[in-house]
């Protein structure tokens, strides 16, 4: 199911293509017949993520006025609950972990962040993310211990030495950086615990890190407004205005060839898109680019990962753009099924794609189980959960019980069957008091069903674990 991300960015494509500002392209410029859609084709499967990626970062640091607005540039922000249907401007958020939020501007100088020791059983992660939608480094329980310390994120331009106080400097391939920071919350009586933690997480800037004058301020932007009414903005517009804020330098040197094709049909960093420069005949062909992109793009991500007991299992290729390697579409296809995947090490996600009858599940018409056998339980080293979105808009759902996961904190208030396997009731109804404890509430309609294992095992990154199949029951 397409989201509404997704929806408006593909609507307003279509506008750039078809409104009626378009004019003619010169012809000096003109690419060959047929490259154009060619190569609209792969500019937008390239910046899907990217675009998509900003519409998060606009609304949720730049837009004051978004209900979805958490906290100015250059600063953490933290949010002292799960997420709830009333958050939106991420698809398929989690609603394990109380989130912490930054974008950081690496431009004038490198940014440092500071985290508190946090005790051992507590899982918590900062997922470091570049303008690509690159996973480039984390810190947390995984990687760098719950002992605490201090990391500094550099931009591409900064070629100095680790400074003194900091524990590691990871480097951003583009001029702004975004953090996810999940702290794991045990049951809801921990979230005081939770609170403490995030107070303790700390963003500065290098030289107030180390006391010294700050550099000059760089230049300040006009960030281009994200508009999901279907206004006439066009995302190929948007996709130039990013490209400035990731030089090709380093291993991006790579897309040098691939800009260049951009280039031919005006997308250039920093440059405004040639809207009306485009003859009917190129209108046409830039629509049909579009329209296989997206093709391809839903495509893909049906074809994701392994396919287990109904289940799309990934347990590797997504990550830095080394783990990418140039496959742009794998790129936009988990940006579409749930972009800020993390890498698999982190944490795998599998997604229903059928019960185990072969059809998609819907809530509106069918009653489902999920039972994991005994000593079957998700192998995981921090915690696992099962959560419930609605397909068509793949958020979370309102229901009576303001429950949108179970998860393994929650097993000791859950019953166990006869031969100690667990089974969770997957329905919009209440399944009974006997078993209402086991209940995760269905949407009105399709299922869009994802499992989470954080820090998996090996033998859930090898497949040697499988996630049940989903059994219809009425």
């Amino acid at each position: 199911m397409v989201t509404s991300w997704m929806r408006s960015a593909v609507a307003v494509l279509c506008l750039a293509v078809e409104g009626s500002t378009v004019g003619r392209i010169a012809a000096h410029e003109a690419p060959r017949e047929g490259d154009l859609k060619a190569i609209a084709e792969e500019a937008f499967v390239y910046g899907f993520p990217m675009v998509m990626n900003y519409g998060v970062l606009y609304e949720t640091f730049l837009d004051r006025t978004s209900s979805q607005f958490r906290t100015p540039l250059n600063e953490i922000g933290n949010t002292a609950r799960v997420f709830t249907p009333k958050d939106t401007s991420v698809v398929t958020p989690n609603s394990d972990t109380p989130y912490s939020m930054f974008c950081a501007d690496l431009r004038a100088e490198p940014f440092v962040f500071t985290v508190p020791r946090i005790e051992p059983e507590r899982f918590f992660s900062f997922q470091l993310i570049d303008l690509y939608t690159f996973n480039y480094g984390y810190v947390g329980s995984r990687t760098t211990g719950n002992g605490g310390g201090s990391f500094m994120i550099a931009g591409p331009s900064w070629m100095g030495e680790k400074p003194e106080g900091i524990d590691r400097v990871f480097r951003c391939e583009t001029e702004f950086t975004f953090a996810i920071v999940r702290t794991q919350l045990f049951r809801p009586d921990d979230l005081s615990n939770v609170v403490r933690i995030q107070s303790g997480y700390r963003l500065q800037p290098l030289s107030s890190f180390l006391k010294t004058p700050a550099p000059a301020s760089s230049a300040a932007i006009a960030w281009p407004k994200i508009d999901k009414g279907l206004a006439a903005s066009q995302p190929f517009a948007y996709l130039g205005f990013l490209l400035q804020f990731c030089p090709p330098v380093g291993d991006a040197k790579s897309e040098l060839p691939l800009r260049a094709r951009l280039a031919k049909i005006g997308i250039e960093p920093g440059k405004p898109f040639p809207s009306e420069s485009f003859s009917p005949e190129q209108k046409a062909e830039l629509a049909a680019g579009i329209r296989s992109g997206i093709e391809k793009i839903n495509a893909q991500v049906r074809t994701v990962g392994q396919g287990v007991n109904g289940w799309r299992v990934t347990t590797r290729g997504i990550g830095d753009r080394s783990v990418y390697a140039g496959d742009w579409l794998l790129r936009a296809a988990v940006a579409r099924a749930g972009i800020y995947a993390n890498d698999p090490a982190e944490a795998i996600y599998p997604i229903l794609a059928t019960d185990s009858d072969g059809n998609p599940p819907d809530g509106h018409a069918h009653r489902y189980t999920l039972t994991f056998p005994a000593g079957e339980l998700p192998p995981v080293d921090s915690f696992w959960s099962v959560t419930m979105y609605d397909a068509k808009t793949q958020l979370l759902i309102e229901n009576p019980i303001d429950r949108y996961l179970i998860n393994s904190p929650m097993l000791p208030d859950m019953a166990k069957d006869a031969d100690g396997s667990l089974t969770l009731y997957l329905q919009k109804d209440s399944p009974g008091k006997a078993h209402e404890a086991n209940w995760l509430p269905a949407p009105d309609g399709p299922i869009y069903l994802v499992m989470r294992l954080y820090r998996p095992r090996p033998e859930a990154l090898e497949l040697k674990w499988k996630p049940p199949a989903l059994k219809r029951v009425d």
